[in-house]
């Protein structure tokens, strides 16, 4: 079975092998497990397994190379989750990330047989990803596809996981001495390496050093110089790119649609005669509590930024004509009370020309490059387009460009299983 992002399969043995099977690259990349709670977070330094730390004292988890091996039968009471990640080594001073990475899979062992590979693909600037997920499910195991990319690495993640990164600077060296006569004192100061040559990095949790090499290690410099990021990156239809955390946060997300107007008709009848097209911006959202509802200007449904669903439609531009266009915004502090949102536009007034009205979303966030979607499938009559898709993976969002239309929002509603209840409205 190939599975596609954030696809989901049931876990029908105990004994598993999950690998990370990749092309020969340049990469210099790391996998590392994450065994959380209900919560999301480590329970304990022993709950993260990684180069220095590969057998879990369960037993539940071993890492061995790029494989994970399972046995969840030995998973404690306490574990919910456990997430396979995959960061690269240096990557902002080797200005590297996964949009480098060609080819690579993710790969299901049972016992006997292969259940199932995941496709890793469509990154750009990310230099970390969550792979997968295997996660109990109502007393039985299940595994997701999650294939979310991140930027900042290996800290990065340990911070969204509940482990604090020891990113503490070591003092300033003491002025050089005056040099003496003829003894040249001009070598430079190099940080401590590890056996295999590689800086030390520090990841602490509840007051533990572990460094690249497993041992305890001093304080190490890990300022971070973020590698160039495109500014933009225009979507293709079904790509999914990540929005990146800066400080292990997601800030506030901006969501615009402009549109162009057709050309005024010309001739005695062309003044009695209105091509305005009226496009509205809104969404559909389902918060982790079960909630869902849609942000629109009919019904004057604007939300709110600051309590739920803190999403909030800016205002209703009815004739294309302010610069700005139509903006959702998405408070980006409560990315975990979020699981899905569904950008849509309708047209309210005018004739249903696509091709005219040549609808652009952009999605901005801080950190990110910004995110083109066009409305570039031409020809449809019908009056309601589905256009990006957020899904809330491991812990930001995942921004899928869909452009699918439909004859109403009942029946877009119907296909990506909403669950609202439709009636005829007015904006007046």
């Amino acid at each position: 079975m190939q599975l596609g992002k954030g696809q989901k399969i049931p876990l029908n043995e105990n004994n598993l092998v999950i690998k990370f099977d990749r092309p020969t690259t340049a990469l210099e990349i790391d996998t590392a497990a994450f065994l959380t709670g209900a919560n999301g977070k480590v329970a304990g330094d022993e709950d993260f397994v990684f180069y220095g730390n590969a057998r879990h004292n369960s037993g539940a988890v071993t890492l061995s190379n790029d494989a994970l091996e399972i046995d969840l039968s030995r998973v404690p009471r306490h574990v919910e989750k456990i997430s396979l990640t995959a960061t690269i080594y240096d990557a902002e001073k080797r200005r590297q990330n996964f949009g480098m990475l060609r080819g690579a899979v993710l790969k299901i062992f049972g016992t006997r047989s292969e259940i199932a590979t995941f496709p890793l693909e469509n990154f750009t600037v990310e230099n970390a990803i969550v792979l997968g997920e295997v996660y109990r499910y109502k007393g039985s195991w299940k595994f997701n596809a999650t294939g979310a990319g991140f930027s900042g690495g290996l800290a990065a993640l340990c911070n969204d996981f509940g482990i604090e990164v020891n990113d503490a600077q070591p003092p300033a060296p003491p002025p050089p001495e005056p040099p003496k006569p003829r003894i040249d004192t001009s070598r430079e100061r190099s940080r401590s390496r590890t056996s295999d040559g590689r800086s030390d990095e520090n990841f602490r949790s509840r007051g533990l050093n572990m460094g690249r090499n497993g041992r305890n290690s001093p304080p190490a410099d890990i300022r971070r110089e973020e590698p160039p990021q495109p500014k933009k990156v225009e979507l293709r239809k079904g790509q999914k790119v990540s929005l990146v955390k800066k400080g292990g946060r997601l800030g506030e997300i901006v969501i615009n649609l402009n549109w162009s107007q057709p050309a005024q008709k010309s001739g005695f009848f062309g003044r009695f005669m209105s091509n305005a097209i009226d496009l509205d911006l809104a969404c559909l959202f389902e918060l982790e509590d079960g909630s869902i509802g849609a942000v629109q200007a009919l019904g004057n449904n604007f939300g709110e930024l600051d309590y739920p669903p803190y999403i909030a439609l800016d205002g209703d531009d009815r004739t294309g004509a302010v610069a700005a266009g139509e903006t959702i915004r998405v408070n980006g502090k409560y990315i975990n009370e979020i699981r899905r949102i569904l950008v849509y536009t309708f047209i309210y007034e005018g004739a249903a020309n696509w091709e005219e009205a040549k609808g652009v979303v952009t999605v901005n966030c801080p950190g990110s490059p910004e995110l083109i979607v066009r409305m570039d499938e031409y020809g449809s009559r019908q009056r309601t387009c589905a256009i990006a898709l957020l899904e809330n993976v491991g812990g930001t969002f995942s921004v899928e460009k869909v452009v699918e239309f439909f004859d109403d929002s009942e029946q877009m509603d119907r296909a990506f299983d909403w669950g609202l209840r439709w009636k005829v409205g007015r904006k007046d």
